[in-house]
C-alpha cells in the first residue's frame, strides 16, 4: 500500500482547509486509514481515523468539533476537511493506513499502522 497526501499549505487562522491522502496498491475494507500530525519538537498526535469501509469513525480530541474525515472508495482517497484553523494546528500531517479490529483503541497510535505517506504540510498563521 502507497500512500500519498497532499493539500497542505499556508492559511490564516479561522480558515480551512482539506488534505487528502490516495491509496494506491492493494486496499481491502478491513484497512483503517488515520490522520496523524507532527509539529517540530513534539510528538506525532493523532487526529482522526476512518475505516476504509466508511464506518467506524474517530477523531482526536484535537479534532473534535472542527475537522471532519470522509473517503471516496471510488478515488481511492480519504480526506480530512479542516475547519477554524488555529496556529497551534501547525504541523506536517500524515496519512497511515493499517489493518484493525472495530473500536480498537490502537487507532490512534502511530506504531500500529503499517504504511505511511510522505505528509503535507500546514501552517496556520495568526
Amino acid at each position: 500500500v502507497q500512500l500519498q497526501a497532499c493539500g497542505g499549505g499556508l492559511v490564516q487562522a479561522g480558515g480551512s482547509l482539506r488534505l487528502s491522502c490516495e491509496a494506491s496498491g492493494r486496499i481491502f475494507s478491513t484497512y483503517v486509514v488515520g490522520w496523524f500530525r507532527q509539529a517540530p519538537g513534539k510528538e506525532r498526535e493523532f487526529v482522526s481515523a476512518i475505516r476504509w469501509s466508511g464506518i467506524d469513525l474517530y477523531y482526536g480530541d484535537s479534532a473534535k468539533g472542527r475537522f471532519t474525515t470522509s473517503r471516496d472508495n471510488a478515488k481511492n482517497t480519504v480526506y480530512l476537511q479542516m475547519n477554524s484553523l488555529e496556529p497551534e494546528d501547525t504541523a506536517r500531517y500524515y496519512c497511515a493506513a493499517g489493518v484493525f479490529g472495530y473500536n480498537s483503541g490502537g487507532r490512534s497510535h502511530p506504531s500500529s499502522y503499517d504504511y505511511w505517506g510522505q505528509g503535507t504540510h500546514v501552517t496556520v498563521s495568526s
